[in-house]
C-alpha cells in the first residue's frame, strides 16, 4: 500500500484523537479513539469503516485554512481506494477500472455485444423465448465462468483484508451486529439519525442512504430472480420464458426498477457532490460502476417490456452484455465496497467483544 495515503491519514487520525468532538458521528470515531497510536493496518481498517458521509468534515474546526488542514473523509477515501486495490487478484486490474471505468464498461458492453449477436448470426439456437437466440448450453458456458471468477477473486482478496487487519474468528454475534448495520445502512445517518451531508454541503440528508438501499435491495431481489429461475429450471424442469406472474418476475422486476432509480439517483447525488472530499482518483471508476450497474437494471426492464418485439436479439445481446461485463469486473469496481464494509464491520464487532 501506499505509505504516503497511510501516513497523511495517520497524522490527520491522531489529530483527531485528541480532539474527540466527532466521538459520536459513526464506527469510525468510536475505533479511532480506543486507541493511543495507528499501525497501518489500523488506518486500512478505519478506512473501511468510513462510509463518506462527510459529517466530520463540516464539524471539524481544523479543515482549511487552519494550519493542520485536515480533510479526514479525503484521506480515509484514499487509503480505502488504496487497499482495494492492493489486496485484489489479480492487482493490475483493479487499477485500470479505478482511473478508467467508464470507458472500460463500455468496451466491454459493446464487446460483449457483438459476440453475442455474431454467435447469433451463425445460427438460431432452436430454442424458444431468448433460447431461439442464444442456447441455454451457451449461456452457462459463458456466464458459469463469469459468475465463479469475481467470488475466487473477492474470496483472495477478503483473506488478504481480514490478515491484515488481524481479524479473528468470527462468531454469530459478529455476523448479527455486522449485517445488522450494513442492512440500516446506520453509518450512512452520521451517528445522529439525521442523515449524512454528501450532496449539498452542511445539509442533512437522508437521499445518499435511501439511495444505497434502494440499490443494495433492488440488486437482491434482481438476484433472488437468478436464483429462483435456476430452481425452477432444474430442480422442477420448467425452463423460461416466465409469465409476469411466476416467482422470477415477481422477484426480477421490481429488483429492476429499484436498482435502475437507485442507480440514477446515486449517479445525481454523485454530480451534486463536493469531490474534494472524496478520492479525486476514484470518482471515474465509481461513476462508471454507477453507470454500468444501472444499465445493467434498465436494459433487463426494456428486455422484459420488448421481449417479444423484433427489439429482443439486439436487447438481448446488449443486456448480457452488461450482465457479463459486471460479473467480470465486481472485483475492482465499487461493487467490491460492500464486501470490504462488512468485512470492516466485522472486525469493528469484534474490537466490542475484546
Amino acid at each position: 500500500m501506499q505509505t504516503d495515503l497511510i501516513a497523511e491519514a495517520r497524522r490527520q487520525a491522531e489529530i483527531c484523537n485528541a480532539c474527540r468532538y466527532c466521538e459520536g458521528y459513526c464506527s469510525v470515531f468510536p475505533a479511532l479513539h480506543s486507541q493511543r497510536a495507528f499501525a497501518d493496518c489500523d488506518i486500512t481498517q478505519l478506512a473501511n469503516l468510513c462510509h463518506n458521509c462527510r459529517g466530520c468534515y463540516y464539524a471539524c474546526q481544523y479543515t482549511a485554512p487552519h494550519e493542520f488542514d485536515l480533510n479526514f473523509p479525503k484521506a480515509l477515501a484514499e487509503v480505502r481506494r488504496d487497499s482495494w486495490e492492493s489486496l485484489a487478484w489479480p492487482q493490475p486490474l483493479a487499477k485500470r477500472f479505478h482511473t478508467h471505468g467508464g470507458a472500460v464498461a463500455l468496451a466491454l458492453i459493446v464487446g460483449f455485444a457483438f459476440m453475442f449477436l455474431t454467435i447469433r448470426a451463425l445460427g438460431s439456437a432452436g430454442g424458444v423465448g431468448f433460447y431461439a437466440v442464444m442456447s441455454h448450453g451457451a449461456m452457462v458456458a459463458l456466464f458459469a465462468p463469469a459468475f465463479l471468477f469475481p467470488l475466487l477473486s473477492l474470496a483472495i482478496s477478503l483473506r488478504r483484508y481480514w490478515q491484515a487487519v488481524g481479524g479473528r474468528l468470527i462468531t454469530l454475534a459478529d455476523l448479527k451486529a455486522a449485517f445488522g448495520r450494513a442492512v440500516r445502512m446506520t453509518d450512512l445517518a452520521a451517528g445522529h439519525g439525521e442523515g449524512c451531508n454528501f450532496e449539498d454541503k452542511d445539509r442533512f440528508s437522508q437521499a445518499r442512504r435511501y439511495a444505497h438501499q434502494a440499490i443494495m435491495y433492488g440488486f437482491l431481489l434482481c438476484f433472488a430472480a437468478t436464483c429462483a429461475g435456476t430452481v425452477l429450471h432444474y430442480v422442477f424442469n420448467n425452463p423460461a420464458p416466465y409469465p409476469f406472474w411466476s416467482v422470477p418476475k415477481l422477484l426480477g422486476v421490481p429488483g429492476g426498477v429499484l436498482l435502475t432509480l437507485g442507480c440514477a439517483w446515486m449517479a445525481w447525488l454523485k454530480l451534486q457532490s463536493d469531490r474534494t472530499l472524496g478520492d479525486p482518483q476514484a470518482w471515474g471508476g465509481d461513476i462508471g460502476f454507477i453507470l454500468l450497474l444501472g444499465f445493467t437494471g434498465l436494459s433487463g426492464l426494456l428486455l422484459y417490456v420488448l421481449g417479444t418485439t423484433a427489439w429482443m436479439p439486439a436487447l438481448l445481446s446488449v443486456h448480457l452484455g452488461a450482465v457479463l461485463t459486471f460479473f467480470l469486473l465486481t472485483p475492482f469496481t465499487k461493487m467490491t465496497h460492500g464486501f470490504y464494509r462488512i468485512a470492516a464491520l466485522l472486525a469493528d464487532a469484534q474490537r466490542h467483544r475484546k
